[in-house]
């Protein structure tokens, strides 16, 4: 299908480019899923790229785990273009994605046709000493399980992270099935504790205030019957995510991890159609990273230069 045949956003031409530089910001940065809702990341992403804050370790989930591989290439509105001109292409995003991939999203149209058009700097992703994890949920025990790009089949591993439930066919890697690294974890802040970083900054896709309220188990019960560890880890995974909410709320507070959450209410759903509403979703992200970076910075002890015009008035 092509571009004229499909609704992309209507100002793709007004994403930013570029490339970030090779430095290294010391710290870990964590992804959460959420989808469509990811465009917020996105955008969070491409302002930190444009500012060369490119944290030694990013760990994602879902389609946390596919925003980690722009930004690991420091490739500026990479991402956020394939997103925002495939959404409806049904090789990338419904039927004909059932078809080849047996789930929603089209990996393999992903990997193969869609990076000939949007080139992967994956020399860059292969070879930078900065680590990218991806979280997936391991059916037969209902735990996360976390893959570093430089010990693994990596872009199976995000397949896997992002492989949505009941509507997909498991991931099978070393003779082990896997699904959505949110049915187990939606927020991976646990491997940014285990890694002792003082520095970490979180990316949600939900404001602050939400909470995930109780749901019905029943399909996952009937469906998943043969993997009742898997199925608990679902029914788990919502108070989990109400407990890492308050705990990174108090430590925001105290000065321990940076939080970025949208600053207003998304409406956005999981399955977003509206190209408009995808794409004030990632501006929102855009913009809300922008009006927190001096206090990123400050948390960083990232020093901010006096600009040449400033350097020019003190003369």
């Amino acid at each position: 299908m092509s571009k004229k045949e499909m609704k992309v956003y209507k100002d793709l031409d007004k994403l930013p480019k570029g490339r970030a530089d090779e430095s290294i910001t010391e710290g870990c940065l964590v992804l959460e899923g959420g989808a469509w809702r990811g465009l917020y990341t996105l955008g969070v992403l491409d302002r930190l790229m444009e500012e060369n804050i490119n944290f030694r370790k990013t760990v994602g989930i879902s389609a946390g785990a596919l925003s980690g591989i722009g930004y690991l290439s420091g490739q500026i509105g990479w991402a956020a273009e394939i997103d925002l001109t495939y959404r409806h292409d049904p090789n990338y995003c419904g039927i004909k994605a059932l078809g080849s991939d047996h789930g929603i999203t089209g990996f393999s149209y992903l990997f193969h046709d869609i990076l000939k058009e949007h080139p992967l700097d994956k020399q860059r992703l292969k070879t930078t000493p900065r680590i990218l994890a991806v979280g997936a949920t391991n059916m037969l025990t209902g735990q996360i399980e976390y893959f570093e790009k430089v010990n693994c089949n990596f872009f199976r591993a995000v397949r896997a992270s992002a492989t949505v439930p009941y509507i997909s066919r498991p991931v099978v890697i070393g003779g082990i099935p896997y699904l959505d690294g949110g049915c187990s974890v939606h927020i991976p802040y646990d491997y940014a504790l285990k890694q002792g970083d003082e520095k970490v900054m979180v990316v949600k896709t939900r404001e602050r205030e939400f909470r995930i309220e109780g749901k019905k188990m029943l399909a996952a019960r009937r469906m998943y019957k043969d993997y009742p560890e898997f199925v608990a880890s679902i029914e788990k995974a919502e108070t989990d995510f109400n407990d890492v909410t308050e705990e990174l709320l108090r430590k925001e507070q105290e000065g321990k991890v940076f939080l970025m959450a949208p600053s207003k209410e998304v409406t956005v759903s999981r399955f977003e159609g509206d190209m408009d509403k995808l794409g004030d979703l990632y501006w929102l992200g855009y913009h809300d990273m922008e009006e927190a970076m001096p206090r990123l910075k400050k948390y960083l002890q990232i020093p901010t230069f006096v600009g040449m015009q400033d350097v020019d008035a003190h003369l």
